[in-house]
């Protein structure tokens, strides 16, 4: 069982991260955020630790954070941990292994690991220590999913259409996947990718002949987060407001933290994972292929 407050919202996090500098826009948009937005919650950041220890130990200094050269020394400092490194899920399993035996809800920023086989090693050595987990993409907290809920859940979309872009398919994909199948459910059966990157388009079958069209710019242009969604009655266009996802992010893995239980279907994110891992088959390219 995590510590925090009795009975209520608080505690102290510990920020897990491979490197912390002046550039971490995580880092900094979460502490600034528990700092400031979400401060009426009571978390405060007790503590850090990187990998690449000099760039950790400056930015601790100048954000006023408590370093520690270990996850083990800082452990007794914390309550609950957040390992970041959004651009590194290559090494979330490694960061896990140290974080995950002491027995505290974790949260891991997206994308959660390189593939399906390692995101079910995480959940597996989770599971071992009974940790509470989950992770998320932070286009999982937008209008996109209160439209579906003003439409009756996941069950009355029929189809939807997404958009998204980023640097690269392999770190900025999974955003809007995520958006899909937080807005669809899991069941998806098999998928089709025309053209590979810079300007991808996924088709997503759902067992129950529902469908998802996502398309992937990472050509430098600029492509706005936005959805479209169609249900039996009508379709509706929503362009997402990214000047709140993260806030909305932080409050639903503190809420884990609080309740020491994840809000995020696991189910979900195998199943996002599965997506991206089978558009990343040479074959996706010529054929639909199974999820």
């Amino acid at each position: 069982m995590s510590g925090g407050v009795s009975g209520g919202m608080g505690g102290r996090l510990g920020f897990v991260d491979k490197r912390l500098d002046a550039n971490n826009f995580h880092a900094n948009v979460y502490l600034r955020l528990l700092r400031h937005d979400l401060i009426e919650l009571g978390f405060t950041v007790a503590g850090c630790t990187a990998l690449e220890a000099e760039p950790g130990r400056d930015w601790a200094r100048d954000n006023d954070v408590p370093w520690f050269d270990t996850v083990a020394a800082m452990d007794e400092h914390v309550d609950y941990y957040v390992v970041l490194a959004p651009s590194n899920p290559e090494i979330h399993l490694e960061l896990c292994q140290q974080v995950l035996p002491f027995g505290k809800a974790t949260y891991v920023d997206k994308t959660f690991a390189p593939d399906a086989v390692t995101a079910q090693a995480i959940f597996a050595l989770a599971d071992k220590y009974g940790v509470a987990i989950q992770t998320s993409s932070a286009l999982r907290y937008t209008d996109v999913q209160k439209c579906v809920i003003d439409a009756g859940g996941h069950d009355q979309v029929l189809h939807m259409v997404a958009w998204g872009g980023g640097s690269s398919f392999d770190e900025y994909a999974i955003h809007p996947v995520e958006l899909v199948v937080s807005c669809m459910g899991d069941g998806v059966q098999r998928l089709r990718r025309w053209s590979p990157a810079p300007r991808s388009r996924l088709l997503l079958e759902w067992s129950d002949a529902r469908t998802a069209l996502i398309h992937v710019h990472t050509d430098g242009g600029t492509t706005p987060y936005a959805a479209s969604v169609t249900t039996a009655t009508e379709t509706r266009f929503v362009a997402v407001d990214t000047s709140t996802i993260f806030r909305d992010t932080a409050r639903a893995f503190l809420l884990c933290f609080a309740r020491n239980q994840a809000n995020v279907p696991r189910s979900q994110t195998l199943t996002v994972h599965r997506i991206l891992a089978a558009a990343r088959r040479e074959e996706a390219l010529r054929e639909f292929v199974d999820i």
